[in-house]
């Protein structure tokens, strides 16, 4: 069994990402289930920054915070690295917080990667990664950004999510 894919219909191209359900089960599962309801429909990247990472899935062009459902366990490990291209769940400070936002790393950020039990060792959960329309993210990550209320990183002209689907191979 192949693993799922969903592709990523942006502002400015597609996206085509594999994601870990073996690495990460709980955790496809949960952005399926956003992907299934159309939840990033309309949502933008809100924070983007050059050399880091480009991140989305929870804010609208307004900068309005969608509603979620609960935050999902943590399932971050040693074995899945923070690599350009994969896909990683944001969360807040608190190990357990991850809900609807994601982001793409766009470099290598071992920094993020899962090291111990603790909460700052934790790490993010990988649970993609693109396969397709990298050179999409690589523009992403070169837009002007700005200050947006408490928000810093946030483009100038808004990157949005135009659709998320589940993409079948033959």
């Amino acid at each position: 069994m192949s693993n799922p894919m969903v592709l990523l219909e942006t502002s400015m191209g597609e996206i085509l990402v594999e994601l870990f359900e073996d690495k990460a089960p709980a955790t496809v599962k949960n952005f399926l289930q956003y992907v299934d309801d159309e939840f990033y429909d309309g949502l933008i990247f809100h924070r983007v920054i050059d050399n880091f990472m480009v991140q989305g899935g929870g804010m609208d062009m307004m900068m309005k915070e969608k509603p979620t459902r609960a935050a999902i366990k943590n399932e971050a490990s040693a074995d899945v690295s923070n690599k350009k291209g994969t896909l990683a769940m944001a969360r807040t400070m608190e190990v357990d917080s991850a809900t609807a936002q994601f982001f793409i790393n766009v470099r290598d950020n071992p920094h993020l990667d899962h090291r111990d039990e603790t909460a700052q060792g934790f790490g993010y959960c990988v649970f993609g990664q693109v396969v397709e329309g990298i050179e999409i993210v690589d523009k992403m990550k070169k837009v002007r950004t700005k200050n947006f209320g408490f928000h810093a990183d946030v483009p100038v002209d808004p990157i949005t999510i135009i659709s998320a689907r589940r993409f079948e191979t033959d």
